[in-house]
C-alpha cells in the first residue's frame, strides 16, 4: 500500500489529502487470519490452491467486474420478438465473467472432488475470497455445490447429473443439460403463504405418463437461468423433494414459468424469481414424504457458506476502511494513528478474526465425516456461525462506512453496496428465529452436538476469566427446561456462537487478540464497535489487518 496518493491541480483547487487510485491487491496474501486458520484447519494444498484465487479476486479487473454486475442488474425476457415464451434472464456481460472466475477453477465441485481431504474447507475459504469481487455471484456457485448431498438420495438421478455438476467449467446457454459440458443448480422452496414454513407448501405433484408433473408457484427461485431446481411439492405420503430440469428429456423447454423478478434491497447482481410450475416435468428425490429431510442435506451445506459470505464481505469493509485512514489527514494527524480511529478498525478486526476462525473450524468438521466428534459439531454449529456472522455484518458495514465519511456513502465506493448487501444471508436459508429455534431442536434431539460442543467449549477452560464466567451462564442456561429456553433461544445462539470464536482465538491467535475479544465480547460488553478497553493492545490487532502495516 502507498502512503502518499498524487496530487492534481483543478480550475479552483488541489485535489490532496486523497488515498491513492485504486490498484491490484493481493487478497489472499494481505490476509494473516486466513492464512493461519488454513494452516491449522487443512491439508497444505488448500493454501497453494487458492493463492492464485486471491490474486484475481484483488485485481482491478475482477473488482471493475463485481461493480458492472451491481451496475447493471439481470432484466427478464419473457417471449422473443415473435411472442414464443423464454422464460430467460439476461445478465451482463460481467456477471458471466465471474461465473467463470469461480467455475472454471472448480470451486463449485473441490469439496466433493476432495471430499474429506480438504474440499470443504477449500470450498469455504473460496467463497470468503469470491464474496469480495461480488456476493450475488456466489448465490449459484454455492447452490450448485450443496446440490449434491441430496442428490445422492436418488443414484439414477445423481449418475446423469453429476459429470456436468462437477465440470470445472461454466455455460450459461439455454440448452438441456445434455448438450452442455457444465451445469448450475438452483432452489425453488419458498411459498408466498408460507415463507419458511415449508409444511404450508401447496405445490403439489402428480403422477403422468411421463412421470411426475408439478403444479403451483414458488415466492422465491434462486438463480432462476439454472439448469435444474431442486424443489419442494406435496404428495399422497407428504411432502416432497423433487428436480425440476429447465428442460424436458425430449428436449422441450420445460413449464417453469417466470413471473417477475424481485427488485431486492441489495444482491443486485443475481436474479431471484416468481416463478409458476405449470405441470413441469420432475425427477423424485429421496424417499417419498421425505422432501424436507431430504433437502436439509442441502440446506446444510448452504448454511455454512451463508456463515462465511458475511465474513468475506466484512474483511473486504475492514480493508477498504484501513486502507483510507492510513492515508487521510484530519486535525493535523494520520486517521489511522487517531486513539478512536484505531480502536473501531481494531474491534473491525477483532470481528472478522474470530468469524474466519470459526467458518474454518466448521469447514473442517464438514470434511471429517467419520468422526462422531467432528460430525457432532457439523450438525450446529453451521447454524451458530450463521446466526451470529449475519446479525454481526450490517452495524459492521455502516461502521466501516463511516471510517471513510461522506465517500463511503456513496456508490462509487463498494460499502454502499456491502451495506445493502448485508441483510441477505441472515434471511435466506431461514431468518434468524428459525435458525435459533433449529438450534433448540437440535440441542434437544441430538445429545452427540451437545457433547461435541462442550468438548470445544471446554479445551480452553482456565485461560481467560471472562470467558470462564460466560461458560458458567451458558452451562446454567442450558440446564434449565426446555420450554424455558425458546424465549432466550437468540441469546443463547449468540453466546454459543461467542464462546466458540472465543474458544478458537484462545487456543490459536495471538494473546492481544484472544484477551481483547473475550473482554469486549463476553466481558465488558457494549452494542457498538470501536468500544474497547482503555488498555487494550490496539497496536498488536492492528498489526494482523495487513501483513506490511
Amino acid at each position: 500500500m502507498h502512503d502518499h496518493a498524487p496530487r492534481q491541480r483543478l480550475a479552483t483547487h488541489e485535489v490532496l489529502n486523497q488515498p491513492p487510485a485504486d490498484s491490484d491487491l493481493d487478497l489472499f496474501a494481505l490476509d494473516l487470519p486466513l492464512q493461519q486458520a488454513l494452516a491449522r484447519e487443512a491439508p497444505e494444498w488448500v493454501a497453494r490452491r487458492l493463492a492464485p484465487l486471491g490474486e484475481q479476486v484483488g485485481s482491478r479487473r475482477v473488482q471493475t467486474l463485481g461493480e458492472q454486475a451491481n451496475r447493471h442488474p439481470p432484466e427478464l425476457r419473457l417471449f422473443d420478438r415473435h411472442g414464443r415464451r423464454l422464460d430467460e434472464v439476461s445478465y451482463h456481460p460481467a456477471y458471466h465473467e465471474l461465473m467463470h472466475l469461480a467455475c472454471d477453477q472448480g470451486w463449485h465441485a473441490v469439496a466433493w472432488q476432495e471430499e474429506a481431504r480438504g474440499g470443504h474447507q477449500a470450498h469455504v475459504a473460496a467463497l470468503y475470497l469470491l464474496t469480495q469481487a461480488e456476493p450475488g455471484v456466489c448465490c449459484p456457485v454455492t447452490m450448485t455445490h450443496a446440490a449434491m448431498p441430496a442428490l445422492r438420495h436418488a443414484p439414477v438421478v445423481l449418475a446423469q447429473w453429476a459429470p456436468p455438476l462437477l465440470a470445472w467449467d461454466y455455460d450459461p446457454r439455454a440448452l438441456p443439460a445434455s448438450d452442455k459440458p457444465a451445469v448450475t443448480l438452483g432452489m425453488a422452496m419458498t411459498e408466498k403463504q408460507g415463507g419458511s414454513d415449508v409444511r404450508a407448501n401447496t405445490t403439489r405433484a402428480e403422477a403422468s405418463e411421463d412421470g411426475v408433473r408439478l403444479v403451483g408457484h414458488k415466492w422465491f427461485c434462486s438463480a432462476p437461468m439454472s439448469d435444474a431446481f431442486l424443489t419442494l411439492a406435496q404428495t399422497d405420503e407428504g411432502l416432497g423433494c423433487f428436480l425440476v430440469p429447465r428442460f424436458t428429456p425430449d428436449g422441450e423447454r420445460n413449464a417453469i414459468e417466470l413471473q417477475r423478478l424481485k427488485d431486492k434491497c441489495g444482491n443486485r447482481a443475481n436474479a431471484s424469481a416468481e416463478i409458476e410450475y405449470r405441470h413441469a416435468w420432475a425427477q423424485p428425490i429421496g424417499e417419498p414424504g421425505r422432501g424436507i429431510a431430504t433437502i436439509l442435506e442441502m440446506v446444510q451445506q448452504t448454511r455454512l457458506d451463508a456463515a462465511t459470505a458475511p465474513v468475506g464481505m466484512m474483511r473486504q469493509a475492514l480493508l477498504l476502511a484501513w486502507q483510507h485512514v492510513q492515508t487521510r489527514h484530519a486535525f493535523g494527524q494520520r486517521l489511522a494513528d487517531q486513539p478512536l480511529m484505531r480502536a473501531v478498525i481494531a474491534d473491525l478486526a477483532l470481528e472478522v478474526e474470530a468469524g474466519v476462525a470459526l467458518a474454518l473450524r466448521i469447514a473442517r468438521a464438514f470434511d471429517t465425516p467419520h468422526s462422531e466428534h467432528e460430525q457432532g459439531l457439523a450438525r450446529i454449529t453451521p447454524a451458530l456461525a450463521k446466526y451470529w456472522h449475519n446479525k454481526r455484518g450490517p452495524g459492521f458495514m455502516a461502521e466501516a462506512m463511516e471510517c471513510l465519511g461522506g465517500i463511503g456513502y456513496v456508490e462509487e465506493t463498494p460499502l454502499a453496496r456491502l451495506y445493502r448487501e448485508a441483510p441477505v444471508n441472515s434471511i435466506w436459508e431461514g431468518s434468524g428465529n428459525v435458525i435459533c429455534l433449529d438450534v433448540l431442536r437440535v440441542l434437544g434431539k441430538h445429545p452427540e452436538a451437545v457433547a461435541a460442543l462442550r468438548h470445544e467449549l471446554d479445551a480452553p477452560r482456565g485461560q481467560n476469566a471472562h470467558y470462564d464466567r460466560a461458560l458458567g451462564e451458558l452451562e446454567r442456561t442450558l440446564g434449565m427446561p426446555s420450554e424455558a429456553l425458546v424465549p432466550q433461544a437468540r441469546w443463547l445462539t449468540q453466546r454459543l456462537a461467542q464462546c466458540l470464536q472465543a474458544a478458537l482465538l484462545l487456543r490459536h491467535t495471538p494473546t492481544a487478540v484472544a484477551a481483547t475479544f473475550c473482554r469486549a465480547r463476553l466481558g465488558e460488553v457494549s452494542p457498538a464497535y470501536g468500544v474497547l478497553p482503555a488498555d487494550a493492545p490496539l497496536a498488536e490487532i492492528l498489526a494482523r489487518v495487513t501483513p506490511s502495516n
